[in-house]
């Protein structure tokens, strides 16, 4: 029989409440198969076990583990029950070398863990006799050291689970168990992996983005769907709002000097964002700022920028350098996304040199002369909400 066997890190760690996260984790593999006929999915209290229909797409399945956060790894593989409490160890070495019929390999090794420690047969007795079986078969050498392959051998209660492979999953924690978080969103490099590592540590994201419209096109807007869609293979359900900013941005451009306009615009987005969290029941803003990159992510236009929200704001990707947001981008598959050009908002009115050292006494004094109640209300007014769900598409 097919089977995945998941395996899980810090939630093992967390004492009384250790069920409701394994619980969790759970519900949202069940969530990521639950087009694929998966048949039943059973906490084993160490590992989760996947029973899988004999007609599934491995590959598929691979593909939808491989984001499910709060899994550590997991293996595919197939289960052979156990006999008087103790594996068959032939029908364990058939099913080890089945599973290495499709490996291109020289040397392997055989390793072998018990889940139930009051088996007969220890781990170093299995796994010599399925790795002398596999010589036998295959012709193929034995490497403790640096074998080309692992056979993973798991007794557990009621049967024994062999697997070739074992891959990484992303780790954390399961998404939802965190709470909500609002992410601004710009349709650029940084802000999807910020929201991702919020994701990861449990967090629900919603979405927002300020797009240049009626200014510019709808290009970003375009961009930041695309992006979303990518990120809800990760948390299965996404709220996106999109606030045409463009009027917005114009009315500060005549009021405030120029050096001052990138922040008063974050101010603004803050403001904007912070309502709709509410909104949303969350708990903090999230943005992608790395310290020192652009002009508003100085340590002064930072702190000036924050002042406007009553909410926390957290920076995820802070101390990181851009090649390893890019390299983390790669790995998500949003960045080929966010390098496509277009028109984004950020981009509008910017000037020349704007203000590095911006102090909030100033900001204050500008913000003095604009109508900021009536410029939150125009945005909020104008809101545009889409729903994502995965694996089904955007309504």
């Amino acid at each position: 029989m097919k089977c995945a066997i998941a395996h899980y890190h810090e939630l093992a760690l967390k004492g009384h409440n250790r069920d409701y996260f394994e619980q969790s984790l759970i519900t949202n593999i069940r969530t990521a198969l639950k087009d694929l006929g998966i048949r039943q999915v059973q906490n084993l209290h160490s590992r989760i076990r996947i029973e899988l229909p004999p007609e599934v797409d491995l590959d598929v399945i691979r593909d939808r583990l491989i984001r499910v956060c709060g899994i550590a790894n997991f293996s595919l593989g197939r289960v052979i029950p156990l006999q008087l409490g103790d594996p068959d160890l032939e029908a364990l070495s058939a099913a080890a070398v089945a599973e290495l019929n499709a490996k291109s390999f020289h040397t392997f090794r055989v390793t072998a863990k018990r889940a139930d420690k009051r088996l007969a047969l220890t781990s170093m007795d299995i796994e010599k006799s399925v790795g002398a079986a596999i010589c036998e078969r295959t012709g193929k050498q034995v490497s403790l050291k640096h074998p080309d392959l692992t056979v993973y051998i798991e007794l557990l209660t009621k049967d024994a689970f062999c697997s070739a492979e074992k891959v990484e999953g992303p780790g954390g924690m399961p998404t939802g168990v965190s709470g909500k978080v609002a992410c601004l969103t710009s349709g650029g490099i940084d802000s999807p992996v910020a929201a991702y590592r919020l994701i990861k540590r449990g967090c629900l994201a919603t979405f927002v983005h300020f797009s240049g419209r009626p200014l510019v096109s709808r290009a970003s807007e375009e961009k930041v769907r695309d992006l979303v869609r990518t990120l809800t293979q990760y948390q299965y359900h996404s709220r996106l709002y999109v606030i045409p900013f463009g009027e917005i941005q114009r009315e500060i451009v005549l009021t405030a000097p120029a050096p001052f306009r990138v922040v008063l615009y974050r101010r603004m987005m803050v403001r904007i964002t912070e309502e709709l969290a509410r909104r949303e029941q969350c708990w903090a803003l999230v943005t992608g700022d790395s310290l020192g990159q652009v002009a508003s992510q100085t340590p002064q236009n930072l702190c000036a920028i924050e002042e406007a929200a009553e909410l926390p704001i957290l920076r995820p990707l802070i101390g990181m350098d851009k090649r390893e947001i890019i390299d983390e981008a790669r790995r998500l598959g949003t960045y080929e996304t966010s390098i496509e050009p277009d028109q984004d908002c950020c981009k509008l009115f910017v000037p020349p040199h704007p203000n590095t050292k911006t102090r909030v006494d100033d900001v204050l004094r500008i913000e003095r002369t604009l109508d900021i109640a009536g410029l939150v209300k125009r945005g909020l007014e104008k809101v545009e909400l889409t729903e994502f769900s995965f694996p089904h598409s955007a309504t």
